[in-house]
């Protein structure tokens, strides 16, 4: 059958559509994972700790803003080198790939897109680097899935801006240097602003008690009469689109590394599948595991095959936000069933930390989730066939 020269599955010879460079990022990221994460993943979870090392890791890498150009201290890179790298970390976990995008796609991505020079330049490079983590706040307590009813809101005091209110499902918080939030002004008009830690009035506690991403760090944020200075504030947009098109960066990483996840449970489950002995022949041999294996690999493929065209499409500027949609939900929902699959092929083993289905099936959980649900997506795509919004 057709593996990369790396050993992942590559039924469709996808890899004669990426460049040489994309090869070598891609081996790059996965010795990475292979020697900065997987050996330690499994007690992360386990004991529901953020290693905050592997943010300068990550920094040193080269996984923060991969898009973002050379001279703030991104990569440069393509929209599908931007994919690759977000695959491979997944493959490790999707908390460690949701540190990543979070700073990538929702931190830098709108400085660099809305910042002014200034703020590129002094926020830009220690993100890069990893000296910094950000997050990104966006949802409310009571604004998920309709995020323009925020409340979170900004006044106008003359010399500076007075913040007040909270996020919450805040990837990063308790440990960031710096959030990119966006309240409403005194007009209703949505507003993004750079908060930086030590701010008086603004905190990060942390949410304890998760069943998903649990080497992630993840938090609220709070704002109690935070003095902002004006210029803090993203100059460059207003309105959802602003924290919308972040999305869409950040979604499209999604629609990638949901495929790093599939990628482990299958390939753990075909190993395990050769391996065990049942009725005096490896459990690879009866049909129905077989037929469970397949339909993996046939999925794994398809969204292999949505996802290098969608960077296509990225890379030349074509890409609409219905499009990422479609690849987030279809590819996070295919990697959730391939999860489910995977632990039925290893049977009682698969619910034990031996093998990595239960902490990437746990943590899909999250991902079809976060950063719009599985049926808003639904809905958006739908909308796009009808012209009829279903959500008013």
């Amino acid at each position: 059958m057709a593996y990369e020269s790396s050993g992942a599955p590559d039924y469709y010879n996808i890899d004669d559509l990426l460049t040489e460079e994309h090869l070598l990022i891609r081996q790059t990221m996965r010795d990475f994972v292979k020697r900065e994460i997987s050996p330690n993943i499994e007690q992360w979870a386990q004991e529901a700790h953020f290693p905050s090392e592997i943010v300068k890791k990550f920094g040193d890498v080269g996984a923060f803003g991969p898009t973002i150009p050379t001279e703030y201290g991104g990569g440069g890179l393509d929209y599908i080198s931007y994919g690759i790298i977000m695959q491979e970390i997944e493959r490790g976990d999707s908390g460690m790939r949701s540190t990543a995008s979070v700073q990538g796609s929702l931190v830098m991505y709108p400085i660099y897109k809305y910042g002014s020079e200034e703020q590129r330049k002094k926020y830009l490079p220690k993100l890069a680097s990893g000296e910094w983590l950000g997050c990104f706040g966006l949802t409310e307590p009571d604004f998920g899935s309709n995020p323009g009813g925020m409340v979170t809101n900004i006044k106008d005091m003359g010399d500076h801006y007075l913040l007040n209110g909270s996020k919450i499902w805040i990837s990063n918080s308790p440990e960031c240097q710096v959030a990119v939030v966006w309240a409403k002004n005194e007009e209703g008009r949505i507003k993004g602003l750079i908060v930086e830690r030590g701010m008086e009035g603004f905190s990060t506690p942390e949410i304890h008690n998760k069943w998903s991403l649990r080497a992630s760090t993840t938090g609220e944020l709070v704002f109690d009469n935070v003095k902002v200075p004006k210029e803090n504030l993203l100059p460059n947009v207003e309105g959802l689109r602003g924290p919308l098109g972040c999305l869409d960066s950040a979604r499209y990483g999604i629609s990638w590394g949901a495929i790093g996840a599939a990628i482990d449970c299958y390939e753990s489950a075909r190993k395990y599948s050769m391996e065990r002995i049942q009725f005096d022949k490896p459990i690879g041999a009866f049909q129905l595991t077989q037929k469970k294996l397949a339909e993996m690999l046939t999925d794994i493929t398809k969204a292999q095959l949505l996802a290098w065209r969608l960077g296509t499409l990225m890379n030349e500027g074509k890409a609409n936000t219905q499009q990422i949609s479609m690849a987030k939900r279809n590819n996070v929902d295919m990697a959730l069933r391939i999860a489910r699959e995977a632990r039925q092929i290893h049977g009682g083993m698969g619910i034990t930390g031996e093998y990595p289905i239960m902490r990437h099936m746990m943590n899909l959980e999250s991902v079809i989730t976060y950063e719009g649900t599985h049926d808003i997506h639904l809905l958006i795509t739908g909308a796009d066939i009808t012209g009829i919004s279903a959500f008013k």
